[in-house]
């Protein structure tokens, strides 16, 4: 039986469409975990919470190699608080304080400026290649995020305004952008090692956050059902897609993996039907499918390019 999980970890570890896939699901699934949070455990507690327990898990079975490559990790530790600010705290710092401002229909479309933010920044910073075929690709799964904001009827397009919130998840969108297009630039260190750096830093960045809304008045104790909550978006959102979101940008280029951002608000419909019991519509099934073929259009891009140059 270990030997087969064995197998079965090491091929996960060369399947970058899988990981992403994977990645996103535990994306959508935050989401809606992000919905039912409300009352259970107050946004900042949360975000400070989900990284001390990711430090927990993770430290002690990194331990040994954590500290033989400590002098790495204090050589690099700039970039190291950049990378967590901007893609873990950050972005979800944004993306709570977002909701008090705007609306759901607002937060899920302007989701949707990840990946060309991803092929902006990686043309312009990096000189990666951009096809016709994979901008194409992205605006079609562009239009599959717009019909779920729009939910099917775009005459709510002329609902939505631009207020702080708005503003606020657009820079979130630009945070994590950055946090992709970086990770290819990451220290060479064991993956595991790389990542508790980042948590560490993570929780770190938390606590002027999390004291802010001590004294603000609007922190509280979680409730059991918090908790649960917390742990689940540590071990699932924080760890696991965090791990498979960094090999899968290692193994094809944030570019790429960029768009497969657009997979996390169509699961999080799937997930919103399925454990919130919210009624699935026409237009569900039109996003799905917009999506997929977005990915598909863009990844069959990338095969043309590079297959000839392939080795056997």
């Amino acid at each position: 039986m270990r030997a087969f999980f064995g197998r079965a970890a090491r091929s996960l570890n060369e399947r970058a469409v899988l990981l992403l896939v994977l990645t996103t699901a535990m994306w959508g699934a935050n989401g809606v975990v992000s919905r039912a949070a409300v009352g259970a455990v107050a946004p900042m507690t949360l975000v400070a919470l989900r990284w001390l327990f990711v430090c927990a898990v993770l430290l002690p079975i990194v331990r040994a190699p954590f500290l033989a490559h400590l002098p790495e990790l204090r050589r690099n530790w700039r970039f190291l608080a950049a990378m967590a600010l901007c893609g873990f705290t950050g972005f979800n710092v944004l993306f709570y304080l977002a909701g008090y401002w705007t609306s759901a229909v607002n937060i899920t479309l302007l989701q949707g400026a990840i990946p060309p933010m991803v092929f902006a920044g990686a043309v312009l910073f990096k000189g990666e290649p951009v096809t016709p075929r994979q901008i194409a690709g992205m605006a079609v799964s562009f239009l599959g995020v717009g019909l779920i904001a729009t939910r099917g009827d775009v005459a709510h397009l002329g609902d939505l305004s631009f207020n702080l919130g708005d503003l606020m998840m657009l820079a979130a969108c630009a945070l994590y952008a950055g946090y992709t297009i970086a990770l290819r630039g990451r220290p060479h260190l064991p993956p595991l090692v790389f990542f508790a750096g980042m948590a560490l830093a993570a929780f770190a960045a938390s606590l002027p956050f999390l004291a802010a809304e001590i004294a603000l008045g609007r922190a509280y104790w979680p409730s059991g059902k918090g908790f649960a909550l917390v742990l689940f978006v540590a071990l699932a959102p924080s760890l696991l897609s965090q791990l498979f979101f960094m090999r899968a940008v290692e193994l094809i280029g944030p570019g790429r993996a960029g768009i497969f951002s657009n997979l996390t608000p169509l699961f999080g419909a799937i997930f919103a039907i399925v454990l919130l019991g919210e009624p699935f519509h026409l237009y569900h099934a039109g996003a799905m499918a917009l999506g997929l073929a977005g990915i598909a259009l863009a990844e069959s891009a990338k095969r043309q390019k590079v297959v000839p140059h392939e080795t056997p």
